[in-house]
């Protein structure tokens, strides 16, 4: 028997285009760079009581956070920067779902590169620009209104739906773990992270590292007497890429046939000096490495420690002057599903039903929140979004409009599918 409720989802989201695209706008206008986010999550969370979900609206308490094995150390706390999870409740004996996603952006200085005002959100050639626009509002917007819609048409599922929009996932993901410490999980979860519309059951893992190198004081006159910093950088430059392209011989997944693009270590800045007319006796240079799932991720930080090593012992000063290796900043293992489990199954099929076209299995070319509730909450979670990863954090920002919608249509089948199927007993 053709079930009539998914006709009237589609056609539904078909007839609220104007008012989803309105919703984004509003969204993307709304500054909230990581540390900044109140404004746009008590956006959300009135939103969401409008329309008549249970929101549960909270600060992470700091001290506790760091008493998780999750936790990466931060330089601020985050009073009056609230999380949510946003419960449609559902009627009994279905499968429970979990819809996570962010709402911090990555700074946009003063606005330099961009075309038009970061915030502008407008709306040119089938696209929305703006900071955010693809990372990730509109993934955050797809899931509220796939609920919204849903629940509208008198189709509020068997399970529950639990919507949870995080703050500071550009810089630890603690939004997300502490959702978790909170006490949320479900059967199962999809991350609106961008993806490009494909399904993702996995997503790779990022270190960050410095590198803290001391040359020879001299003075600018009797500069040969010195050891520049500069130098011994150059060397330690090379060495990091030589573990690249080791990395990238030897490191296989399958979801990451690319292993270039997957696996970068590279150094990002190069610091060495600290004036033109005086010798640079020391440099410091940081970076990170890219990491896909079932690598050591601490056995990683250690392949670049040992590397470092064995090329100081070649040099007649870094011999006894060994550089000093750091990892500070982002810290994200890699994480993934079975590509077979069910709920990678299901959303594949809602796309397919959608677009008619065969969904694409791939893995994220970046970190995702999706590490914390697979490890730590027993929510096996699968990336779907409309924005592409390609586009995230770059100027002139945008996601497609056609993306956009497609995502809720994906989102609503995939709860209405999920959600009314028999709960585990």
């Amino acid at each position: 028997m053709i079930d009539q409720n998914r006709s009237k989802i589609l056609e539904k989201i078909d007839e609220s285009k104007d008012d989803a695209i309105k919703l984004l706008q509003e969204m993307v206008a709304i500054p909230s760079v990581t540390g900044d986010e109140a404004a746009i999550q008590e956006f959300l969370s009135d939103y969401m009581q409008k329309i008549g979900l249970e929101v549960d609206m909270w600060d992470t308490d700091w001290e506790e956070l760091k008493k998780h094995p999750g936790y990466r150390p931060v330089t601020r706390g985050y009073e009056g920067r609230p999380n949510i999870v946003a419960t449609l409740r559902g009627s009994g004996g279905g499968k429970s779902l979990l819809l996570n996603g962010h709402t911090d952006v990555i700074p946009v200085g003063g606005g330099e590169g961009w075309s038009d005002d970061p915030w502008s959100a407008k709306i040119e050639n089938g696209r929305i620009y703006g900071r955010g626009s693809c990372d990730m509002k509109s993934g955050v917007a797809s899931h509220i209104l796939a609920v919204q819609y849903l629940k509208e048409l008198g189709l509020t599922p068997k399970g529950d739906v639990l919507i949870n929009v995080v703050i500071d996932e550009e810089v630890s993901g603690h939004g997300t773990l502490d959702t978790i410490i909170r006490g949320y999980e479900a059967d199962a979860g999809i991350s609106g992270e961008t993806s490009d519309l494909h399904v993702q059951p996995a997503c790779i893992g990022r270190i960050w590292f410095e590198i803290e190198i001391h040359g020879k004081p001299a003075g600018i006159q009797n500069r040969y007497e010195g050891v520049s910093g500069i130098m011994l950088g150059r060397i330690i430059a090379d060495a990091v890429q030589e573990l690249e392209d080791w990395r990238v011989a030897t490191v296989k997944h399958h979801l990451y046939p690319n292993a270039l693009d997957s696996l970068p270590c590279i150094i990002g800045t190069f610091q060495a000096g600290n004036y033109p007319s005086a010798f640079p006796a020391s440099a410091k240079l940081t970076g990170s490495i890219g990491t896909v799932p079932g690598e050591d991720h601490e056995g990683v930080k250690q392949s670049l420690i040992q590397k470092i090593a064995e090329i100081a012992t070649k040099d007649e000063w870094m011999k006894d002057n060994p550089p000093i290796v750091r990892f500070v900043g982002y810290d994200a293992e890699a994480s993934e599903i079975a590509n077979d489990h069910p709920i990678v199954d299901l959303v594949s099929s809602a796309y397919t039903e959608v677009t008619g076209n065969q969904a694409k299995i791939s893995g994220r070319q970046g970190a995702a929140d999706t590490r914390f509730l697979n490890k730590y909450a027993d929510t096996p979670t699968v990336i779907f979004g409309p924005g592409s990863t390609a586009i995230m954090h770059s100027n002139d920002e945008y996601v497609s409009i056609e993306d956009y919608v497609t995502s809720i249509k994906v989102m609503a089948l995939s709860i209405y599918d999920w959600c009314n199927s028999p709960a585990k007993t």
